[in-house]
């Protein structure tokens, strides 16, 4: 275990753990029940994704030692042709798109500090990302599900 590892790995815990409380109400009360089959699998890809990827950035980290650096690897995600059309698709997609998908969706959701998710995609993996702001979001779905069917409606006076 390299420092830069342990750091890494401590801030992707942090940060998803930040998104967690931020977002506590779905998590309490039982307003939002129990996970759901879809917010299960999300939870179990994004788990998946974050081990997969922890493999191949630790191997990464100890081939390249002092050299590892987000510019070093970006750089070895365009070594040929194949890597260089699947990694604009990774830069575009982790830099551009998540960040602006999850915080105007997630504002539109009414989820907390939905900027996170992108903090959280460069400490732990895109797909993890993702996954955690998709179970967040079924999450919020059925919270709110669940407070409209509470809430009496409001009917005019005769």
């Amino acid at each position: 275990m390299t420092i830069q590892l342990a750091v890494f790995g401590t801030l992707g815990v942090l940060t998803t753990a930040w998104a967690v409380v931020a977002n506590g109400r779905l998590f309490t009360g039982g307003t939002s029940g129990r996970p759901s089959p879809l917010e299960s699998v999300y939870y179990a890809v994004g788990v998946v994704s974050v081990l997969l990827g922890w493999y191949f950035n630790v191997r990464y980290t100890h081939q390249y030692g002092n050299q590892a650096s987000y510019v070093h690897y970006t750089q070895q995600l365009f070594t040929n042709w194949a890597s260089d059309s699947a990694a604009q698709d990774y830069v575009i997609v982790n830099l551009v798109l998540l960040p602006l998908w999850t915080v105007v969706d997630g504002r539109r959701r009414d989820l907390r500090i939905p900027w996170i998710f992108f903090v959280i995609s460069l400490f732990t993996s895109l797909a993890f990302a993702m996954a955690l702001y998709l179970a967040l979001v079924e999450r919020q779905v059925r919270f709110v599900a669940t407070r409209t069917a509470v809430e009496p409606s409001a009917s005019p006076s005769p």
